[in-house]
């Protein structure tokens, strides 16, 4: 799912500062596009009502709107952790320099990367301030889904809409 953005002559922008661009009719053809694929899945009418507000919202900043997802999926997976915002840490470095500042902020002695990412980081100061860098390959959670044979990786909403209640124990059990 794209979410179209204003970007001309914007230059680069930090996440907090990227606004949504509300032209034309893309929030309504998002949630038509949702009814389409999912109306038949047992647990979508649970949610339904989450994306029509989502969409119906006409939020400003893209990171209000990611913010409102990741909370719904927090809440429905049973996820109980906090959440915090690059822009409230008062941390300004950059690239990997960024990511040992982060961790020395939350006094973190490991940091978990993808092992595809891992090739795009610089360990030296990782090692350096003392931090464990742990590579992590995700397993395909295999579930049921509405339509022919199953796709990997589609998004934790469809993995939702598909399995409601047993989301979180799919999750965990691999």
């Amino acid at each position: 799912m794209t979410i179209p953005v204003r970007k001309r002559g914007l230059g680069l922008q930090k996440i907090n500062d990227v606004r949504i661009c509300d032209d034309g009719r893309w929030s309504a053809k998002y949630v038509q596009r949702f009814h389409h694929a999912y109306a038949n899945s047992p647990y979508f009418v649970d949610h339904r009502q989450f994306l029509e507000n989502l969409f119906e919202t006409g939020y400003d900043r893209l990171i209000d709107l990611n913010m409102a997802v990741i909370r719904h999926l927090m809440l429905y997976l049973g996820v109980d952790t906090e959440i915090h915002c690059l822009s409230e840490l008062g941390i300004e470095a950059r690239g990997d320099h960024l990511l040992v500042q982060i961790c020395k902020y939350f006094k973190a002695t490991t940091y978990l990367t993808q092992s595809a990412a891992a090739k795009y980081i610089n360990f030296d100061g990782f090692e350096k301030d003392g931090i464990e860098i742990r590579r992590l390959k995700f397993p395909t959670y295999i579930y049921p889904q509405l339509w022919g044979r199953f796709i990997p990786n589609l998004s934790a909403l469809d993995l939702l809409f598909n399995c409601g209640p047993k989301a979180r124990d799919i999750l965990l059990k691999n």
